[in-house]
């Protein structure tokens, strides 16, 4: 790909914010402590989760790069930057959210296999760039197109990260023709981020951005786009990132007998409070982020404190100064929401939330319940344990 490569090794790698909480070096993969999440609405770069795969691909001459666009289409064409660019740009405010979030907490229930993540595998950004059902009608497809008349029924983004997983072939993923091609799916070929460009890690110079999926349908570093007949067959389609049940393991898995896992259940988490914190009695402010998959609102947040017995509703906001209703145009429906509440605490105990979603989507009580060997989609209720101090006089 020209003016841009995959280095092979890991002596180039960008500096990241040294508050980061590194879950693996090489490929680095690390996650914010949780109360950054809740400091502001839009996450700062610096604090956005970071999730590779391999070295971070080296951009050397941007007039010079540029994605193929081919496949089940008709025709084939090279866009270069100023191509994108040209294009009316769009900002998304949109959650991307790890299948592997909480996984930490799912392995203590059985072994799973994969990155040990906290609560903090995601992040809210404000992403700029060209629709991708603008950059499709570009070169052909028309919007709204389920089907094209060479059977193109899926969308392929292939990267220029070159991965073990695919032995040492790039990174891909793929989502539907259908939901490439309607503008109000929000799919951007995005290269800002926050206002500024996209760095290193977060996929400088281009990207595609697909909210309310999980991140790793979002693919980073890309070097082109194809029309195909199936669901791409990359490893982390085929062979990773799908839901099985509790009873599957590695000796009787088959990874044919499940769909690749898209949208991201109802999910949140306490961000304010860490797990045996020693607090004084009284009241505390419990808070933290809620956010579901599709595009689909938060109706509401319930924290009890005596194991889902009684529940108090927490209050739910976005934006400063506006209020937040779950499907109305003034709320980003591909955002997190973030919730707090008081609640007294006399004694030690164990704080818990759950998220409702506007389908009625709840999220599940029990993590077991939802155990799976690769420890994705743990959106059980999370629990943090508080320890109450007396302070001496």
């Amino acid at each position: 790909m020209p003016g841009i490569r995959g280095p092979s090794n890991y002596s180039q790698e960008p500096t990241r914010h040294p508050s980061l909480i590194i879950n693996a070096k090489e490929p680095f993969n690390a996650e914010p402590p949780r109360s950054a999440l809740i400091s502001s609405y839009v996450t700062p770069v610096a604090m956005f989760y970071k999730r590779n795969h391999g070295p971070i691909p080296i951009v050397e001459d941007i007039e010079s790069y540029y994605i193929d666009i081919g496949g089940l289409m008709g025709s084939s064409r090279k866009l270069y930057m100023r191509d994108v660019r040209s294009l009316p740009k769009y900002n998304v405010t949109a959650t991307l959210q790890c299948a592997g979030n909480r996984r930490t907490s799912m392995s203590k229930v059985r072994t799973v296999k994969g990155v040990g993540w906290d609560v903090s595998a995601l992040g809210n950004a404000v992403w700029g760039g060209a629709k991708l059902a603008d950059v499709l009608e570009l070169v052909g497809v028309p919007k709204f197109t389920s089907v094209t008349h060479s059977g193109g029924k899926h969308v392929e983004f292939v990267s220029i990260d070159q991965c073990k997983e695919e032995n040492g072939g790039p990174y891909k993923a793929s989502i539907p023709l259908s939901q490439a091609t309607n503008p109000e799916a929000d799919v951007l070929l995005a290269y800002e981020m926050n206002g500024e460009p996209l760095n290193r890690d977060h996929g400088y110079p281009l990207r595609t951005i697909v909210p309310g999926v999980i991140g790793a349908r979002s693919v980073k570093w890309l070097d082109s786009i194809s029309i195909i007949a199936e669901s791409s067959q990359g490893f982390f389609m085929a062979k990773d990132y799908k839901m099985f049940p509790p009873s599957v393991n590695w000796d009787n898995i088959n990874w044919d007998s499940r769909r690749p896992q898209m949208d991201f259940p109802v999910q949140c988490a306490i961000c304010s409070l860490e797990d045996v914190n020693a607090i004084t009695p009284g009241k505390v402010k419990v808070c933290g982020y809620a956010v579901s998959g599709g595009g689909r609102g938060i109706e509401r947040v319930d924290i009890s404190i005596d194991c889902g017995k009684t529940w108090f509703e927490a209050s739910r906001y976005q934006k400063p100064g506006i209020s937040y209703v779950a499907d109305d145009i003034s709320s980003d429906k591909w955002a997190w929401v973030l919730f707090e509440s008081i609640v007294d605490v006399p004694t030690s105990v164990e704080i818990v939330a759950k998220a409702v979603d506007i389908a009625g989507n709840v999220q599940p009580e029990s993590v077991q319940t939802i155990w799976n060997l690769r420890g994705i989609l743990n959106t059980s209720w999370h629990r943090v344990q508080v320890r109450v101090g007396h302070s001496k006089m």
